[in-house]
């Protein structure tokens, strides 16, 4: 579009947000800000020029602009060239995407952003996210961009080469304001340098597919650009969103609460959505084979879910630093690895559970079947009384005292 409109800027709980004449305004998210610009009614329209577009401006994931002032300059360099290879790569695949008819048409790109076509909508609120119906349909949406071929390297670098760049600057962030040296200061005390590290060996040695990702899944708007990632973050990411609220309109502009993490039969539910839609031949595949790709999966997202903590947890603490958008970023670092935590106790607590769960299986294959090679420890575990009813009274101590087991029978 040639012609322009002036524009006056207006104020939103989600940072500055630019309005036409007629008063519509259009809120970005955490990172990017997105304007909704239009045309007069006065004005007509040329050819198919349309009405309204969408303005995206890019934010601080894309730009991979420093937060610190005595950083090189052959480091700078290196960060804009990665950001502009990282603004390419997503106008390529919007462009891809529009051609396609799965995403908005693109208008136009610049440097800092692009022009999209406005569609009329609203995003999904927080509850939403956990409706059986919704829940599928962003499953099979999400399977969709997952499997569809893109010209991307397929190498699983982006997360934890990311991690550490963003890793390398919080370890250098200075605040003069005290109240965030505070917040800073319980940040840094978590030992994140030798956290990573742990996390980076365990989910190393998780397989995860790189895939396509539309990074678009959840409540908030498009923080991340469209591009290659792990399947289990992608999914993992998501599960994690159930938990944020970002419309509350006061300080810090979010609300969190950890026990909105989907329970055990919702994630179920989505990744059996998921994996009809994404896994060939899912469907004809017998219920005991479903159920382990579906155990698989379960497994692996939930892993992953520690590492969309911990990258959301380190982007936050450096936006605190150079984003000028009002949001309670210090706030929203340690709300995420707050729930880092909370998550690794409980993945540390199922795995204990599942090993003790074997040995006593072990154990009462001994005691009972010594003759046969197997047996089905879930059962041991899932109705134990019917188990033990029928046994003598000095087996029933030694099966249960040996394994640290209350058991009512």
């Amino acid at each position: 579009m040639e012609r322009h409109e002036p524009l006056h800027r207006e104020k939103g709980p989600s940072g500055p947000a630019l309005a036409a004449p007629n008063g519509d305004v259009s809120r970005g998210g955490l990172s990017n800000m997105l304007f909704q610009c239009s045309l007069p009614d006065t004005t007509e329209t040329i050819a198919d020029e349309p009405r309204k577009v969408l303005l995206r401006l890019y934010g601080a994931i894309l730009q991979m602009r420093s937060c610190n002032k005595g950083e090189s300059v052959q480091s700078q360099k290196e960060n804009d060239l990665q950001g502009a290879e990282a603004m390419v790569l997503e106008s390529v695949m919007f462009a891809i995407l529009a051609e396609r008819a799965l995403g908005p048409k693109l208008y136009g790109i610049f440097p800092q952003g692009r022009l999209e076509e406005f569609i009329p909508s609203r995003k999904l609120s927080t509850e939403e996210l956990s409706l059986p119906d919704i829940s599928a349909e962003i499953a099979e949406k999400m399977a969709r961009f997952h499997g569809m071929k893109m010209p991307f390297n397929k190498e699983p670098k982006w997360l934890f080469g990311t991690m550490e760049k963003y890793l390398n600057q919080v370890l250098k962030i200075k605040f003069t304001r005290e109240s965030k040296t505070r917040k800073l200061n319980k940040l840094l005390s978590y030992n994140l340098p030798q956290e990573m590290k742990n996390l980076r060996a365990m989910l190393e040695a998780t397989s995860s597919p790189v895939v396509f990702c539309h990074n678009d899944c959840q409540e908030v708007i498009n923080a991340l650009p469209l591009s290659a990632k792990l399947q289990g973050f992608d999914i993992g990411n998501h599960f994690c969103e159930w938990m944020y609220d970002y419309s509350y309109e006061k300080y810090p502009f979010f609300k969190a609460s950890v026990i909105k993490y989907p329970s055990k039969k919702q994630q179920f539910h989505f990744i059996s959505s998921y994996l009809s839609a994404f896994h060939d031949g899912f469907e004809n595949l017998s219920n005991e084979e479903k159920s382990k790709l579906e155990e698989e999966v379960l497994v692996e997202v939930n892993r992953f879910a520690l590492a969309s903590h911990f990258f959301w947890g380190l982007w936050s603490i450096i936006q605190a630093k150079i984003s000028s958008i009002e949001f309670g970023y210090l706030e929203y670092a340690l709300s995420r690895f707050d729930a880092y935590f909370d998550q690794k106790r409980k993945l540390k607590y199922m795995a204990l559970r599942t090993s003790r769960a074997k040995d006593c299986g072990e154990h009462f294959r001994k005691l009972f079947c010594p003759s046969s090679p197997y047996v089905a420890w879930e059962v041991l575990i899932f109705a134990p009384s019917i188990l033990i009813m029928f046994q003598p009274p000095s087996k029933v101590e030694h099966l249960v005292g040996n394994n640290n087991m209350y058991i009512e029978t």
